[in-house]
Order: structure tokens, then sequence, then C-alpha cells
């Protein structure tokens, strides 16, 4: 099994391999580029989708951005992300169509050994991240390591998201945690 194969099934992987190196150094070179646009240039477009496969056309990420891979990254119709947020995209990070993500959010996947011997090697876990449809993630807000919000949430600014939110709730705080549950429209 190749360490990618590892990073992206939540197995332990090794970071330094040449394998996982080659991709940290694509999607930098990629991130140069695309942060080197104003977002309303065409190769801003043309960058995108060169740094994730299968973005939707009505999907905006506005620079700058930040990711490690770029292809971990999968995107629904209509998302909008908005400036300086950072995707560490080891594990996906999946984001359902008509979310609205705020500036300066960080979403991670990597997550490191707890033993300090373990963390001298470099090496981590990298678990999934999913973002519902119809969200709205406040600005600098921090979602963690194997996070799933559900459809329809709003998660307040300034928010870090430690465990999953049930769809239909509004969560706040550090660590954040639901204060209201909102009635569906039909």
């Amino acid at each position: 099994m190749s360490e990618v194969d590892k990073m992206r099934s939540s197995q332990l992987a090794n970071t330094a391999s040449p394998e996982i190196q080659e991709r940290f150094k694509r999607a930098k070179k990629l991130l140069l580029r695309l942060n080197a646009t104003s977002g309303y240039d065409e190769e801003c477009r043309s960058v995108l989708e060169e740094l994730i496969p299968g973005i939707p056309a009505s999907a905006t990420i506005w620079p700058p951005f930040c990711c490690d891979h770029g292809d971990g990254i999968r995107l629904g119709e209509h998302v909008f992300i908005n400036s300086n947020c950072t995707f560490l995209d080891g594990g996906y990070i999946t984001v359902g169509a008509y979310t609205l993500i705020g500036p300066c959010v960080q979403i991670y996947t990597p997550q490191h050994p707890f033993d300090y011997l373990e963390r001298r090697v470099e090496q981590e876990h990298a678990y999934p991240v999913t973002i519902g449809e119809d969200c709205w993630i406040g600005g600098g807000t921090v979602i963690c390591p194997g996070v799933t919000i559900g459809d329809r949430c709003i998660i307040g600014a300034g928010s870090v998201v430690t465990k999953d939110i049930p769809s239909d709730c509004v969560a706040v705080g550090n660590p954040a945690r639901v204060i209201r549950k909102n009635e569906v429209k039909k």
C-alpha cells in the first residue's frame, strides 16, 4: 500500500516519503500561481481546476488559499470559500452544495501521534472532514480532524469544532457546542 493510500485511509503514513513530498511540492507551486491572482483573473480558475480536480464551475475559492494536496478537496455545486482559508487535505475534505465558508477558516485532517517519541518521526494519520449542504461556516472557525458537520448548520465565527455537529444546528464557541436547533423549511 502506498503512503498516499495509507494517508487517505486514516492509517499512519510517512509524510517524508518521496511520493508525499512530490505532492506537497506540486500543490505549493500551484498555490503560488493561484495566490498571485486577484480571483477575477482567468488564470485563477485554470489553476484552481488543476489544483482541485473536478471542482464544479459554480464553486468559488477566493485567494489567497492554502492546502497540502488539493486533490483531497471535494466541493459541491455553488460552494463559496472566502479568502485566507487553509484546508489541510491529507484526509478528504468534503463540502456540500451551497455551503458558504467565511474568511480565515481552517480545516485540518492531519493528526500527529500522541506519543512524543512517535512524533519525532515524520508520520501522521489523516481523518476526513465532512461539511453538509447549505451550511454557513463563520470566519475564523477551526474544524478539527475527523469532524462531520450536518446539513444546514451554522457555525459561529471563531468557533473550534472538535466533535460532530448534527444537521440543522447552530454551534458556537471553543469547543463548539450546539446552542440551537433550527426548524427545517419545506
